[in-house]
């Protein structure tokens, strides 16, 4: 993991109210750049309690800045079909000045298809009004008139923060001929000809796809999400992972998916978790070959989701014991502590942009 970048990603699901699921959440990429990462994301979701926690991405970013002073802050993803792309263009603008420009814009199609009724959308045509939307981001981004509007402020450095996340080889091609980031997922459906196919056997041609398709000079961005629990014994973590995990299939069993048997093994593997201490996630992570191909690796812990204090741990042991062995070593500027030291602009730089 030379030369890569360390996240930590959250869909904001801990077992509370929202109010304080925010506060944890903000808790936790607070301590994330507290021991170095480099990056934290966060998802969108609307409607669905269970499946995220958090519909206004830009609005927690907003605050996240301000209480942080070196971490690169992340959507991941905007449901770019379900958005008005003017406005989400100018809300990322702004958020990237005031964060003093640390905004990365993932992007994609996905979404439940009740909450494209919600807005008003067609769920078969997320595919066309995605990509028309990420081409007025682009427009607006690059400076050109929108109707004879150009948008204000300017961001042209959010040209090249862009990221796209797909399941899919051609979204991985398209990605790549953008000179867009790439988002892969920390597991994907199996297809009925490849039940039992691993999630780096999946991803291996999404990856080729867009190495293959980036513009000659380009540098590639490339980010997997992972899911891992790292506790300080096997057995605490895998009773945590059992009690996620089993949740989990619970929660797809009344959907009407269908729930590998197997036991926690099966859950795990069904689930694509590294769990357990850090050496046995150093294992199981080295063994992963999709991640010699990124340039960043992003850790979450669902469908886990241990309690809030074992959250902090996990991250602890991700930048302390686990991420050090695979060639990662955290900024110079990295904090010592939680405490933020802002470097948001101050109204004075504000009044100079």
């Amino acid at each position: 993991m030379i030369g890569r970048r360390l996240g930590f990603f959250t869909r904001l699901l801990d077992d509370a109210p929202a109010g304080e699921r925010y506060r944890l959440a903000i808790e936790q990429i607070r301590h994330a750049e507290a021991v170095g990462f480099d990056t934290a994301w966060v998802a969108q979701h609307h409607f669905d309690r269970a499946e995220g926690g958090l519909p206004s991405p830009l609005v927690f970013l907003g605050h996240v800045a301000a209480l942080t002073s070196r971490i690169r802050l992340g959507t991941g993803i905007i449901t770019l079909p379900l958005e008005q792309p003017v406005r989400v263009a100018e809300d990322a603008a702004v958020l990237d000045l005031l964060s003093g420009g640390r905004l990365e814009v993932g992007v994609g199609s996905g979404g439940t298809p009740s909450s494209f009724a919600a807005f008003g959308q067609d769920s078969a045509r997320r595919s066309a009004v995605y990509a028309e939307h990420l081409a007025v981001l682009v427009e607006a981004w690059s400076g050109r008139a929108l109707s004879g509007n150009p948008i204000y402020p300017e961001a042209p450095r959010l040209l090249g923060a862009i990221w796209e996340a797909t399941f899919s080889v051609s979204g991985g091609a398209r990605a790549g001929r953008a000179g867009n980031g790439l988002m892969l997922s920390r597991t994907q459906p199996r297809d009925e000809d490849a039940p039992h196919a691993t999630l780096a056997q999946i991803q291996r041609p999404i990856v080729d796809a867009y190495y293959e398709n980036l513009p000659p000079g380009a540098t590639p961005r490339v980010a997997a999400s992972r899911t891992v629990f790292v506790a300080d014994s096997r057995a605490e973590a895998l009773r945590y992972a059992e009690i996620g995990l089993t949740r989990a299939a619970e929660h797809f069993r009344v959907a009407g998916f269908p729930v590998p048997d197997g036991g926690l093994d099966g859950l795990i593997t069904a689930f694509d978790v590294h769990v357990g201490t850090p050496e046995d996630v150093i294992g199981s992570l080295g063994a992963d070959p999709t991640l010699d191909r990124v340039t960043d690796l992003i850790f979450q812990v669902h469908s886990v989701d241990p309690p809030h204090p074992l959250i902090l741990r996990s991250i602890e042991l991700l930048a302390t014991e686990v991420a050090p062995t695979l060639g990662w070593a955290p900024q110079s500027t990295a904090l010592t502590s939680a405490e933020p030291r802002s470097t948001a602009l101050t109204p004075t730089e504000l009044s100079r942009t």
